[in-house]
């Protein structure tokens, strides 16, 4: 699922795009996606400039010169593709969205669980998440705040996007492994020193994460950036040990027996 580093990154090429175009049609292709964006939402947006971009948690708002507000969210496998209006479509197009200035921006999506949905001016309310990992706002004592009377494992409790916004299940086996935290550690039961570490290891492994440009080079795969995550039996790259598995509210999580406690 694209998490918060994905999701930026989307957004960021959304922008690069189509940025100031005016939208000239948009049409749902997907009976899934008609469901969230109907007909009449898809009239509505045509002759709205798109005048801003930005993401708030795992999901993308375009800001229209009217005030209304598209909201996207691409589930699980969700991404955008950028061409011209002239040139064809591509496979997988579950929304398309076509700009006056010629060009057309696809939302593909092998499975078709992607969300749009479109405010009407003035109608559209902030999603109830938490503080952004990158910014200020998310600080130890915040954190501490939040987990303080939350008695499950950390790791499910990390995935809440009332806790921390747009961390996913890769990045929170990812941080945990970076903090040295075993996944089920009650997390009302952690030390200031290790929520101090756990937000740091947080941050770390978003700003370090594999964006698309990332992945773009040859000589790296998306195996050697994990450091736990899908690497079950294989050695921790700090202490030699085995990664193994556990299953956490019907994910799978990757730790190191000796390293994370």
């Amino acid at each position: 699922m694209p998490e918060l580093p994905e999701v930026e990154f989307a957004a960021q090429r959304l922008r690069e795009a189509v940025l100031g175009h005016t939208l000239a049609n948009a049409e749902a292709l997907h009976p899934s996606q008609r469901r969230h964006f109907p007909p009449q939402a898809q009239r509505a947006v045509a002759g709205q400039v798109i005048a801003r971009i930005e993401r708030r948690a795992k999901v993308q708002l375009v800001h229209l010169g009217n005030g209304a507000v598209l909201e996207i969210h691409f589930r699980m496998t969700g991404d955008w593709e950028f061409t011209a209006v002239a040139d064809s479509p591509p496979r997988l197009e579950r929304v398309r969205f076509e700009t006056a200035q010629g060009t057309r921006v696809s939302l593909v999506d092998g499975r078709a669980l992607s969300v749009v949905r479109l405010h009407a001016p003035g109608a559209y309310v902030p999603l109830p998440a938490g503080p952004e990992p990158l910014t200020d706002a998310f600080s130890v004592e915040g954190l501490r705040a939040a987990l303080g009377r939350r008695r499950g494992p950390i790791k499910p409790v990390v995935l809440d996007q009332q806790v921390v916004a747009g961390v996913g299940n890769i990045y929170a086996s990812e941080a945990l492994w970076e903090a040295r935290i075993h996944p089920a550690t009650p997390a009302n039961t952690l030390s200031r020193e290790r929520l101090a570490r756990l937000r740091d290891a947080i941050r770390h492994v978003l700003e370090t994460a594999p964006t698309g440009r990332y992945y773009a080079r040859d000589d790296v795969s998306e195996r050697e950036i994990w450091r736990v995550y899908g690497k079950e039996g294989d050695a921790c790259r700090r202490c030699g040990s085995r990664i193994a598995r556990l299953t956490q509210a019907g994910r799978s999580t990757y730790y190191c027996r000796r390293c994370q406690r």
